[in-house]
């Protein structure tokens, strides 16, 4: 161990260290790292934050806090200690996944067509027919390629044995990726010695691979479709991501304000005027997107844009009612769905879970809610959850009365003990702290992964939530080839 680490607690009876093996021994993927790590001092360190918090300041990179009485945007926090993945694990998750979005998307397409899945009664049908994402007004609808879920984020996390499994798939708007993007930027200035030290696999090209995600599954062939990316406004949690996608990509970032229909196409407004709009890569949830279909109220979509979707004029990516998958309760059944669609055996494993509609699981979960994680079905972000250990006896009760009321919007987990990871608090002292990885996958023609993905970190001593929302941060992940 290098001095820089010398105080720091592995805990690995407890947890799976990312950076320190049961025996005490550095993993080897980290030699260099913690070598370099050792050469510097706190104020090296300070340093090199200093360079960080510049470049995310001047770059704009935040996120909004909702309900936060000392202002809602932050700079999104960031942990200088990278993730390092060895090419051998990465093999193992990128494998896992391609399986998984494969099966994800032929279950999507099979219930919003012959719903055979449902008549094999591999998953009782009035969970799928019920999930509040379910649209039965797309039953029956072909988007281009047959393709549901064009740009997905899967959380994945290692048990105490250091297994990777997945949490939860984000198939409708996931976000996240350029924190990934810049986290790798600020890193190469901070410390761009340590990048000629490790070969890490490049993740640079990430927009130009959505751009050509998003052209393939356009419904009009030209050489060039237009693009362009739908976001809510600025006011929404992640529109720095939307404008730097649009940005990076070359395309128009959009508002609802800004599209128009006519004769069941859509066209974006321009100096030069109306431009035809071929693909949407939309960043507003299926509710809001037309007022004419689904909330009245809504300011944020196209009136119309459902019509011109079905008549195969343009191109929604995510589809629409894709977010029937990432229901929590479904997740529950993926294991059936890849042994149902591909025949195959899940390279990736999920985490247990209780569904309190089962009436034995039910029972089981009310007397053991304070060892369990309860989550909402369909809630992101880490709201709408329950971490039993850290809980009191009176929010165990108010989501007892929540959860029988309404078994269908609740699963139960047992308590993962996340692997952690070595992170700095106050750029002097270095406490281990839990992580996930949210790998980002893009299908059109191919299935392309970009090698790595967001990890995120809780950087609240003790704490099992990553999410930004809840005092998460992230780090730069470097998938490395020995």
């Amino acid at each position: 161990m290098t001095r820089f680490f010398e105080s720091y607690e592995a805990d690995p009876a407890r947890f799976f260290d990312e950076v320190i093996s049961k025996e005490g021994i550095p993993r080897q993927h980290y030699d260099k790292l913690l070598h370099r790590f050792g050469q510097f001092s706190l104020d090296d360190i300070k340093a090199r934050r200093q360079i960080v918090n510049i470049f995310f300041r001047n770059q704009g990179i935040t996120f909004t806090v909702y309900g936060v009485e000392e202002g809602i945007e932050r700079i999104f926090p960031f942990d200088l200690i990278p993730r390092v993945v060895p090419a051998n694990e990465w093999q193992t998750i990128e494998k896992g996944l391609i399986q998984r979005i494969t099966a994800l998307n032929a279950f999507l397409h099979d219930i919003y067509h012959g719903q055979k899945i449902l008549k094999d009664k591999v998953i009782p049908a009035e969970l799928v027919l019920g999930s509040k994402h379910f649209r039965r007004e797309f039953v029956g609808i072909n988007p281009p390629l047959g393709i549901y879920i064009h740009v997905t984020g899967s959380d994945i996390i290692r048990d105490g044995e250091g297994n990777y499994l997945v949490l939860e798939d984000n198939l409708r708007t996931p976000s996240g990726v350029s924190y990934m993007l810049q986290n790798r930027q600020a890193m190469k200035r901070a410390f761009p010695v340590l990048f000629e030290k490790y070969k890490i696999r490049p993740i640079e090209n990430y927009p130009q691979e959505l751009l050509r995600t998003l052209q393939e599954i356009s419904p009009v062939r030209r050489n060039e479709p237009n693009v362009v990316v739908l976001t809510p406004g600025i006011y929404n949690s992640a529109y720095f991501e939307h404008s730097f996608l649009a940005r990076q990509m070359g395309v128009e970032l959009t508002e609802g304000k800004d599209l128009v229909v006519n004769n069941n196409k859509v066209y974006t407004r321009t100096t030069r005027g109306l431009e035809r709009v071929d693909v949407i890569y939309r960043r507003v949830d299926d509710d809001y997107l037309d007022p004419l279909v689904f909330r009245p109220d809504s300011k944020l979509g196209v009136a119309g844009l459902i019509n011109a979707y079905r008549k195969g004029n343009v191109a929604l990516a995510n589809a629409i009612g894709a977010g029937v998958a990432d229901d929590k309760v479904i997740y529950s059944f993926t294991p059936d769905i890849i042994k149902y669609y591909l025949g195959e055996d899940p390279i990736l494993q999920i985490v247990p879970t209780w569904l309190p509609s089962n009436p034995g699981d039910l029972k089981y979960i009310l007397e053991n809610l304070a060892s369990l994680v309860v989550k909402a079905a369909n809630e992101s972000g880490g709201y709408g959850m329950l971490i039993g250990p850290e809980s009191t006896v009176a929010e165990q009760e108010k989501f007892a009365e929540m959860i029988v009321a309404n078994p269908r919007n609740y699963i139960a987990q047992p308590t993962i003990s996340l692997s952690r990871h070595p992170s700095f608090f106050n750029d002097s002292e270095i406490f281990g702290c839990h992580i996930d990885l949210r790998p980002y996958v893009l299908y059109g023609k191919t299935v392309t992964i970009v090698p790595g993905g967001l990890t995120r970190v809780a950087l609240k001593r003790g704490s099992l939530v990553v999410n930004s929302s809840q005092g998460g941060g992230s780090k730069d992940t470097w998938v490395v080839d020995e």
